[in-house]
């Protein structure tokens, strides 16, 4: 599998190479000199933990190293795992396994572990020596593309080229080795992503998954997400179910029972009804208010009839913390993605109103691609943890049932930031 600094390789074809070419020629070699120093320091790693299984292998020919084998099938799973990180930074993420075996037979049983103890191998052999030869040459260019510098501060038998055919004696033969530096740098330049794809080769056919790992993972993960949108749906029900019962119904109730008053007070004393009807008015318009406020927990009508920012802006303007919004979605989204948007600033308000002590917010939100980015941050004390009952656990909830993701990031002094990615859609 070709390195990124491979593919950033212009595909010139038989026309002519401009400077741009040879700029994005250079950047690529520079990219993978890079890969390639990363790559030796795994492969001594991979070098060092081959020299210990060997040991351990000898040592359990007298029953010592079975007492070594965990930590060696630990440590050989560490070392793998972080060739894993440096090829997922450098192209296609090589997702890990989970905690390996600690047993000798589990480990000569577990495939992943084989495939480890491969790799680890080859890339104790042909990563250091790619690495060295890779991680010589641009030395090397230099050291003879400067040779009218420094052949003059050296004693004459130490005055020669990278190849050591001559002697420099005199400035023409300096000049020539500076001619020389820049074959050598011609030569790194065309050679060094070959290498560092070379150095890579092993992890990456060794080191990745077994096909339909990553579709195995996605099904686990959407049977999560399909579990928490659910949960989600039943805690908005209880919510919903328990706004209207403890206090619209309880209202409505009051509201019969004052009627029922009324209409024997008109009997009676009609006098005493007027007030009864009073009261029976304003609990009929608490009952009222109460029951457009938990229509409005469902979808808020300016959302449905207006926009995402107008909603927010209105979300801001009630906050009891001075809010700036700042809104740059140029269209309309997907009513569950709209409400979620909705649902999370309204309860990260809340909570900086609640416990934040924080003399101001600020609500960003951005469309890139098929995601909307929205995030929330404060000027307050910090230590905001969504185990603590303040509702960010529901958020959580409420985000990763549309399969989005939510970071929290607030440290103790502050501030807090919110950040929450969700799927919308091309």
């Amino acid at each position: 599998m070709p390195t990124p600094s491979q593919e950033a390789l212009p595909k010139t074809g038989a026309r002519a190479v401009g400077p741009r070419d040879v700029f994005t020629r250079v950047r690529a070699t520079l990219d993978a000199f890079e890969h390639l120093v990363g790559g030796f320091g795994t492969a001594a790693l991979a070098l060092l933990m081959l020299l210990w299984l060997l040991v351990t292998a000898a040592a359990c020919l007298v029953g010592v190293g079975l007492l070594l084998v965990p930590g060696t099938l630990r440590a050989l799973r560490a070392v793998a795992g972080r060739e894993r990180e440096r090829l997922s930074r450098w192209g296609p993420e090589v997702i890990g396994p989970g905690p390996g075996p600690t047993g000798l037979r589990e480990a000569l049983a577990d495939p992943t572990t084989r495939r480890e103890m491969r790799w680890l191998a080859s890339h104790a052999v042909l990563g250091v020596a790619v690495g060295i030869v890779g991680l010589t040459l641009p030395f090397t260019a230099v050291t003879d593309a400067t040779c009218p510098v420094w052949w003059r501060l050296v004693p004459p038998e130490q005055a020669t080229p990278s190849v050591e055919l001559w002697t420099v004696r005199d400035w023409p033969g300096a000049f020539v080795v500076s001619l020389l530096g820049i074959a050598w740098f011609a030569v790194t330049v065309c050679v060094i992503p070959g290498m560092a794809w070379l150095q890579a080769m092993p992890g990456r056919r060794l080191l990745s998954p077994p096909p339909g790992t990553d579709l195995a993972m996605r099904v686990v993960e959407l049977t999560a997400t399909r579990a928490a949108a659910l949960d989600a749906h039943a805690a908005e029900l209880r919510r919903i179910e328990r706004s209207l019962h403890d206090g619209t119904q309880n209202r409505i109730v009051a509201v019969n029972v004052l009627l029922g008053a009324a209409r024997r007070a008109v009997s009676r004393n009609p006098a005493d009804a007027d007030a009864v009807l009073g009261k029976a008015q304003d609990a009929a318009e608490q009952a009222l208010a109460e029951l457009r406020a938990v229509v409005r927990s469902i979808l808020p009508p300016v959302l449905a009839e207006r926009s995402l920012p107008d909603a927010l802006s209105a979300l801001a303007s009630n906050c009891p913390v001075p809010c700036r919004v700042d809104a740059g979605v140029p269209r309309r989204f997907a009513a569950s993605v709209e409400a979620t948007a909705y649902f999370v600033v309204a309860e990260t308000l809340t909570n900086i109103a609640r416990h934040s002590e924080a003399r101001h917010a600020t609500v960003e939100v951005r469309h890139s691609g098929d995601r909307l980015w929205l995030r929330v941050t404060d000027d307050g004390r910090g230590g905001a943890d969504e185990h603590a009952g303040s509702g960010l656990a529901g958020i959580r909830q409420r985000v990763e049932a549309l399969d989005g993701t939510l970071t929290l990031t607030s440290p103790p002094g502050g501030p807090t930031n919110l950040e929450v990615h969700l799927p919308c859609g091309l």
